[in-house]
């Protein structure tokens, strides 16, 4: 270890001391400094007899109008403005805390290289760049390196820069990538030659990083955009040596409300189009010799009836919830695709949700959840026996990781929980032998200094919710320690237990940090999700508050001790339980957050808005209208108290637009009657998932972790 290393990692244990020796003093935010004032503009919506007035939907300006619409920009920079002079006795704090995350970070890295067709591939990255070098080695790891693609150059002079989708053609001289220059998650296409270095002439724009090469090396499978409602509208054919312009479609998604996408079966025999949405879905497919064939249906969609499908040998497998809600494996025949010809592979079990499946030439790995938790379930396909990997821990986040060699005997996976660093296990499915490839490197950390519990709430209903939490050992349960409790709860997303290195600066300051996994996430099967959407949105909001008031009762922490945070529908999580339990924090953290929900779900033109109708409901409807506006936390600002807030958003975002975190804030600071922060800082270069480098992020949590570490009078 250097000794430059040595230095930081004594001076970073001096500062993180435990909570009993975090030196606190009342932070004093700037006292003389005014607020921006929106201007208000009211615009008058009625919708099923209900008239509602708008005084900040002008802010959609520069959505609907671009750089144009200056007074939006004029009235971000004039909060940023304000968020930096409240935030500037925390700048030597928030450097501080730059310097410390950055120094747990390995920056001269390489990822575990992964097998294909002849090749490892891999990244790698190098002291003080942000990007990375994407690699690869002929047949031996000891075999000369080749850098396919030098995304640290790429990046050079951009704001944000976003490389992915990287698919190599099976001859391996071709390398097809997707880049996003703006972060709006509009990318463009392009291709290498990997023989000559040449990056050819064909470009193609507007798309999804989501492509597929067919087996003749020429011809490319890619999902195209709407471009202005960014939907995933159709799958297009490119030639190489054509003109994009001209790509035929071959698939138009003619339901607004699903996603669509293009894959290659593991074992190249396939490409699959996938179209499904919350509901329901269908798969069409084709050989992948014959790219010219017309995609025809796998079996056509059901209502309420979701199906992926997966290729062996002899047959396709289904995982589907027909009859089945916690979803269950059938297979039929590689020729009789139609769902009369299903049947019963893995039967379905009511305890037990079948995630996904990896497949291979002799095993099957089946991804499942039980009581909260990941299971990785092996199918030897020979003999049909079966057996579970072993993790070992209380509460943990485990899935199967990118292993794309269809002959592999070897499953790769992805292990980590609240103590232990994100780690890559190799596991020989014949000898159930398992190997650890690579941990997260952490500079200073002992994992034998922290506690993690899982612990149960009781929901209002009676309803047990799960609680993941870690502390510091030393950490006292007697009602004044600081803790934050996160939350997201949709879409089915369920927020395992995982570590973060960028954590540890809480933790060492005497902070506990909690994940309440609650209703609309998939924790604890399908039925958690469906209990927290649509009609029954409200159990995500009330588990939250549940557990945090269960948080208190416990004494972990207190009211004044107690700090919330959610990011995108966690921001929607964030503005609900503020409007309903306004006195239970401390401070909350909304990051991209969807509030404006009535509004954003009546206008199609905004990007994702008619993919949410079965996530949220579709207010041109009235049931559907009084509900969502019955909870959206936009519509529901009292005249009331409000806990501190720091919000944050980008204004190229393309999942939550600008707009929903800028007038949720004015009009906030236009009703609250309290004297607490209000905070909103805007991202003006990126958009929904914040910097692109690997490095730039971290000013981001800086500011967060400052913010709370302000409230609590913790100064270093």
């Amino acid at each position: 270890m250097g000794k430059k290393i040595l230095f930081i990692l004594i001076t970073i244990s001096m500062m993180a001391c435990n909570n009993n020796e975090t030196k606190k003093e009342p932070y004093q935010w700037a006292k003389d400094v005014q607020p921006p004032v929106a201007a208000i503009q009211p615009t008058t919506r009625v919708w099923h007899g209900d008239t509602v007035v708008d005084n900040y939907y002008w802010m959609i300006d520069y959505f609907k109008k671009g750089p144009d619409s200056t007074k939006v920009v004029d009235y971000l920079k004039a909060e940023n403005n304000y968020t930096s002079t409240m935030m500037k006795g925390t700048e030597k704090l928030q450097q501080d805390l730059f310097t410390e995350m950055k120094s747990r970070i390995k920056e001269k890295d390489e990822s575990v290289p992964t097998f294909k067709n002849g090749y490892f591939y891999y990244s790698r990255t190098e002291d003080g760049k942000e990007y990375f070098k994407y690699c690869r080695k002929k047949g031996s790891l000891d075999a000369p390196e080749e850098v396919l693609l030098d995304v640290d150059k790429m990046a050079e002079g951009k704001p944000y820069f976003s490389a992915t989708g990287f698919e190599i053609s099976n001859d391996n001289n071709l390398l097809a990538y997707a880049v996003d220059e703006v972060s709006r998650r509009q990318y463009t296409i392009y291709i290498k030659n990997l023989e000559t270095g040449e990056i050819l002439k064909d470009k193609i724009e507007n798309t999804e990083a989501n492509l597929c090469w067919a087996n003749d090396n020429k011809t490319i499978f890619y999902t195209a955009k709407h471009p202005v409602t960014l939907l995933s509208e159709k799958i297009k054919k490119h030639t190489l040596g054509t003109n994009a312009t001209n790509d035929a479609v071959v698939y138009t998604e003619k339901d607004n409300t699903n996603y669509i996408g293009i894959v290659k079966s593991k074992n190249n025999k396939f490409i699959h189009i996938y179209s499904g949405g919350t509901l329901s879905s269908e798969i069409f497919f084709i050989d992948a010799n014959t790219p010219e064939a017309s995609f025809k249906s796998f079996q056509p969609r059901i209502k309420d009836v979701l199906y992926d499908v997966y290729c062996l040998e002899d047959k396709f497998l289904i995982q589907t919830n027909k009859d089945a809600k916690n979803f269950k494996l059938m297979e039929c025949p590689l020729d009789k695709t139609s769902v009369e010809n299903w049947k019963d592979y893995i039967p379905h079990r009511t305890d037990v949700l079948i995630e996904n499946v990896s497949e291979f030439k002799d095993f099957i790995v089946v991804a499942e959840r039980k009581n909260g938790l990941v299971q990785l379930r092996i199918r030897n396909l020979k003999n049909s026996e079966e057996h579970y990997i072993d993790f070992g821990e209380p509460a943990y986040s485990a899935s199967i990781s990118y292993t794309p060699e269809y002959n592999s005997s070897v499953v790769r996976y992805n292990y980590t929980s609240l103590i232990t660093p994100s780690s890559v296990y190799d596991y020989e499915m014949n000898t159930k032998k398992k190997e650890l490839k690579k941990q997260q490197e952490v500079f200073g950390y002992n994992a034998k200094d922290y506690v993690t519990e899982r612990l149960y709430a009781t929901a209002k209903d009676g309803t047990k919710v799960p609680i993941s939490l870690v502390y510091k050992k030393g950490f006292k349960k007697d009602g004044n320690a600081p803790l934050l409790l996160y939350g997201y709860g949709s879409y089915g997303n369920s927020i395992d237990a995982g570590f973060s290195s960028t954590r540890l600066s809480l933790l060492n300051r005497g902070f506990a940090f909690a994940i309440a996994h609650i209703r609309g996430g998939q924790e604890m099967g399908r039925q958690w999700y469906e209990d927290g959407k649509m009609f029954h949105k409200k159990n995500t909001f009330t588990d939250f508050i549940d557990c945090a008031e269960y948080l208190v009762k416990e004494k972990f922490t207190s009211k004044e001790h107690l700090y919330a945070q959610g990011g995108s529908a966690g921001g929607l999580l964030m503005g609900a339980v503020i409007n309903m339990s306004p006195n239970l924090w401390h401070g909350v953290v909304a990051q991209v957050p969807f509030v404006d929900v009535v509004n954003t779900m009546l206008d199609e033109t905004i990007p994702l808005t008619t993919n949410e109708f079965d996530e949220w409901g579709n207010p041109k409807k009235k049931e559907d209208y009084f509900y969502i506006k019955s909870y959206s936390p936009y519509e529901n600002i009292e005249k009331k108290n409000y806990p501190n807030l720091l919000v944050t958003t980008g204004l190229h975002d393309s999942q939550v637009q600008y707009f929903e975190p800028a007038k949720w804030v004015a009009k906030l600071r236009a009703m609250k009657t309290d004297n607490n922060v209000l905070l909103l800082h805007t991202n003006m270069d990126f958009g929904h998932g914040g910097a692109s480098g690997r490095f730039d992020y971290l000013k981001d949590v800086a500011l967060v972790y400052s913010f709370l570490f302000a409230l609590e009078g913790i100064n270093q």
